[in-house]
């Protein structure tokens, strides 16, 4: 049996190891956290001779006090110091949560993310809480969002079902990037009874050209079942690594597939996938287990 005064040492000594845990997930590992991520691979038939660094920002949802605009800026000094050929932005700048001391507008993140240089330059996607956050865009079905237009003034191209052929070395290799899968929310004054996407997978893939690698750029990695051979290699975020990841599981994890496609790198029937668990948080302010993260891809 346990006494009264060892009971009451055991709860207060849990208590304090909850609010500990507590401090940490809400606090230190979503706001002073940041690691690097980094992977090797050659995919099946990869160029030889072709030899890429990919650095990969995910995910920020920009707002105070959690990704602020200074805060921004610091990733993007630190992500330009990993010398990566070519640099990706994955979708979702905007908050995409309540809990906040107040919203960075789309003119300050999209400053901070022009501090970003790559050789082959700075290319982006949109994210779902990029459509989201846009009543415009939502009432449209389509068009440009806040954040097309915010990364546009700031010199980064957009792929909204785009491909396009680059080169480094003489080696040449397409990029290509979906509009986003969750873009439209159901709504009856709309006409929208379900969420609907804009991504178009057979019409983007279908403006290459020819034989060479090809990097698929996806927000949310639910689209990789369908991606063909033909694809080297697919580019993720959204899932945040599911926010909190134990022992190499996220119990919650928004996706369709659950945990399949929650981080790092999966390898499907000679096919590649790289998710990142991001750098920001949604719907609450906590990360445990899965810290921001910036992605470096050493390709060839």
């Amino acid at each position: 049996m346990i006494s009264r005064r060892g009971f009451l040492k055991l709860a207060g000594s849990s208590f304090a190891g909850l609010m500990a845990l507590g401090g940490y997930a809400f606090a230190y590992e979503p706001l002073a956290r940041l690691t690097i991520s980094r992977y090797k691979l050659t995919p099946p038939g990869w160029t030889p001779g072709l030899k890429l660094r990919l650095v990969a920002l995910a995910d920020f949802h920009a707002c105070e006090p959690w990704m602020s605009a200074d805060r921004i800026t610091s990733i993007c000094a630190r992500a330009n110091e990993l010398e990566g050929d070519i640099t990706f932005l994955l979708g979702d700048y905007a908050a995409g949560m309540n809990m906040v001391t107040g919203y960075v507008h789309s003119s300050e993140w999209s400053k901070a993310l022009a501090t970003l240089k790559a050789p082959l330059g700075v290319h982006a996607i949109m994210g779902n809480h990029d459509w989201w956050e846009d009543r415009t865009a939502q009432m449209n079905g389509g068009g440009d969002t806040i954040g097309h237009r915010a990364l546009a003034d700031a010199g980064i191209p957009v792929y909204s079902n785009r491909a396009v052929r680059l080169e480094k070395d003489g080696y040449g290799f397409w990029l290509a990037g979906l509009e986003d899968q969750l873009a439209l929310l159901p709504d009856r004054k709309w006409g929208r009874s379900r969420m609907q996407g804009l991504d178009d997978l057979d019409g983007t893939l279908a403006q290459v050209s020819d034989d060479l690698p090809v990097i698929l750029l996806a927000h949310e990695p639910d689209i990789f079942p369908r991606v063909p051979e033909r694809v080297s290699l697919t580019l993720s975020g959204h899932t945040h690594g599911g926010q909190i990841r134990l022992l190499g599981y996220s119990p919650m994890v928004p996706s369709r597939y659950g945990d399949r496609y929650a981080y790092g790198h999966i390898l499907e029937n000679g096919r590649n996938i790289i998710v990142s668990s991001g750098l920001g948080c949604s719907i609450a302010p906590v990360r445990f287990g899965v810290p921001p993260e910036i992605v470096v891809i050493d390709v060839g």
